[in-house]
């Protein structure tokens, strides 16, 4: 037969055990709540802020939110996307001509400043190191890298298949 005093170890013993488990179980689901509600909340200003073009541009505004409608998932209605981009707006222009280095958005007019500086072509981890991009964040690099090609794309850089961005024969205007 088993004491009291063992009996009472032991259970004391389990209860510490479920207490330890709860704990833990609690800074998961704290951790997984705090990164929710910061992805919430820079959807919100994303939101925000695409208002704001949309309202400076004379597009039209994106559509709120039905959460009747979209649920806990925050499904948008669908509706056309103009000129095969995701959001409907395009921010970084095709290049024409008589257009100046200004009428990109101004992260972009950094990039082309620096290619302009560098009298010769850069790779987007020198892009980086010059924008002052810590070289070693490959996120903030390849973000980097993503806008540079969106420039290829519009017509502002060229780019060389050793992967090295320069500005287009005609683009830069010195604006």
């Amino acid at each position: 037969m088993v004491s009291w005093r063992e009996e009472l170890h032991r259970r004391e013993a389990a209860a510490a055990e479920q207490v330890e488990q709860l704990r833990r179980q609690i800074a998961e689901l704290t951790e997984q709540l705090n990164a929710e509600e910061h992805r919430l909340s820079r959807l919100a200003i994303t939101r925000e802020t695409m208002s704001e073009i949309c309202a400076e541009t004379a597009e039209p505004t994106p559509p709120e939110v039905d959460e009747d409608s979209a649920g806990r998932a925050g499904m948008v209605a669908s509706q056309p996307i103009p000129d095969g981009s995701p959001i409907g707006l395009v921010l970084v222009p095709q290049r024409a001509a008589g257009m100046n280095a200004s009428a990109p958005p101004e992260d972009c007019g950094e990039i082309l400043a620096v290619l302009a500086e560098s009298g010769g072509g850069l790779r987007a981890g020198q892009v980086a190191a010059e924008l002052g991009i810590d070289r070693v964040d490959r996120s903030k690099v390849e973000s980097l890298r993503g806008k540079l090609k969106r420039l290829v794309a519009r017509g502002w850089l060229e780019q060389e298949p050793s992967g090295v961005f320069t500005i287009a024969e005609y683009c830069w205007c010195g604006g």
